[in-house]
């Protein structure tokens, strides 16, 4: 019998984590095919140098203190933490005098390292000796296995147990969701600019396959395997991908729709929505600019603004709490539940996601999904989720999306070719179905007579 190994690590260690990445691998690891006598689709993780499978991602019950959730609690206050500090660091007098900043900086430090990073690091040695719960079982490799590894590896500490696979008989595949820290380093943290390229060189070295979620990356990984390994040896890969589903998962029908989230639309005049976590690849700031060249000319269009806070941002979460609009026409939630999101999801007037560079553009198909029309910036991936479905602006004209904004709000009318009645997307069952299918054909493991889901 085939075995396909799907690798979850990351979300397995972080359940509550729900950025893009995390949700997909959530979503494709509760989808995955049913066992049958030709294929078996098993979750695993690798932990501490062993192989386990996985009988429950999410956490189960505990009647003690919940470490994991803790220490993902101590983080976000590590972030925001250092977010204010380095506001604070930009005012008088820390901003005139370097000493005055450097005490500061001093004081901080000792404050973060006594606050938080001593408990991160002791909740992190309680963890590494905690046995393993009940969730995962130890799994035997064999030959002939396929792994899969779906999940952000890129920090894994788990290669050299990969390594060993792979000298056993398993087969490697490696899911590839963008390069961004390779092609726009400037978007991101040094630290995983330098861990990413190690990672990257780790896959074109150990992988047999690689499966990105878009044409568009899966032609950008080829052409960066090609400049680091050459040409011949790039022939001996193969190269495929396969598309996101729609659903939010992490919905619960007890958990209740912020009351602020839900005044916002319950005023008649339009809402455009913005969903992503707020770092500068997102471009936020190309969309304040452009909202405020729409407020000028009389729109009455209110703009909201949902997800956590990222990196790098610091100039901005400034601008966005001294905005004169703020709470008037510009909204700000930065812990939104699933719950919320949707119900902003079936509100708003139009999605607006003006987006640097993506791998795919989660946002744009569960916003459509849900009849939500979608205007993005006009890069290649975008133009391949959206194609006709969609409408574009140019990241080097703010204008162009304030005349989209104002020319919505007075006619009423979303002006793309296609109308949204016709746009029809894969489910996370199907998403996760055409992931296996396609390992499946390129690995020589297809059993005959088995329906192929086409993207």
């Amino acid at each position: 019998m085939t075995r396909l190994l799907v690798e979850c690590t990351y979300v397995y260690e972080n359940p509550k984590a729900n950025s893009g990445i995390q949700r997909v691998v959530r979503n494709v690891i509760r989808e995955l095919p049913a066992n049958d006598q030709g294929r078996e689709c098993l979750p695993v993780v690798m932990l501490r140098g062993k192989l386990y499978e996985v009988k429950s991602l999410a956490p189960l019950p505990d009647k003690g203190l919940d470490l994991v959730s803790l220490r993902g609690r101590l983080e976000q206050a590590a972030n925001l933490f250092w977010l204010r500090q380095r506001t604070l660091e930009s005012r008088r007098p820390f901003s005139q005098s370097r000493w005055a900043r450097r005490l500061l900086y001093i004081g901080c430090r000792l404050f973060a390292f006594g606050c938080l990073s001593i408990p991160i690091r002791l909740i992190d040695r309680l963890l590494k000796h905690k046995p393993a719960p009940t969730r995962i079982v130890p799994l035997q490799h064999r030959d002939g296995d396929t792994l899969v590894l779906l999940d952000s590896s890129w920090h894994a500490d788990f290669f050299p147990l990969a390594e060993q696979l792979k000298r056993d008989g398993v087969g490697i595949v490696s899911v590839v969701y963008d390069l961004i820290p390779l092609t726009h380093p400037q978007f991101c943290d040094e630290g995983l600019v330098k861990v990413f390229n190690r990672w990257f060189d780790w896959i074109a070295s150990t992988a047999d396959g690689y499966i990105a979620i878009s044409t568009t990356i899966r032609d950008q990984v080829r052409q960066e395997m090609v400049r680091r390994i050459g040409e011949q040896r790039v022939r001996e890969r193969w190269f495929d991908y396969f598309h996101l589903g729609s659903e939010l998962d992490l919905i619960d029908a007890d958990s209740i729709i912020d009351r602020d989230l839900q005044r916002l639309f319950e005023q008649p005049d339009p809402v455009f929505l913005m969903v992503s976590t707020i770092e500068p690849r997102k471009n936020h700031a190309y969309l304040l600019d452009a909202f405020e060249r729409a407020w000028a000319a009389g729109s009455q269009a209110r703009l909201c603004i949902i997800g956590k806070i990222g990196w790098k941002c610091e100039a901005l979460i400034e601008r966005i709490r001294r905005h004169p609009q703020l709470d008037h026409r510009l909204f700000m939630f930065n812990d939104a539940s699933d719950q919320s999101l949707e119900h902003a999801y079936r509100h708003a007037t139009a999605l607006v996601f003006p987006s640097y560079v993506e791998g795919f553009g989660l946002p744009l198909v569960e916003a459509m999904q849900r009849g939500l029309p979608a205007m993005g910036s006009d890069i290649e991936v975008f133009r391949e989720i959206g194609g006709e479905f969609m409408v574009y602006f140019d990241l080097d004209d703010p204008q162009s999306l304030a005349n989209l904004v104002v020319d919505m709000e007075r006619s009423g009318v979303f002006p793309a070719n296609r109308s949204l009645d016709q746009w029809h997307w894969l489910s996370w069952s199907q998403a996760s179905e055409q992931l296996i299918e396609r390992i499946e054909r390129h690995t020589g493991t297809v059993v005959p007579d088995r329906e192929t889901v086409c993207g």
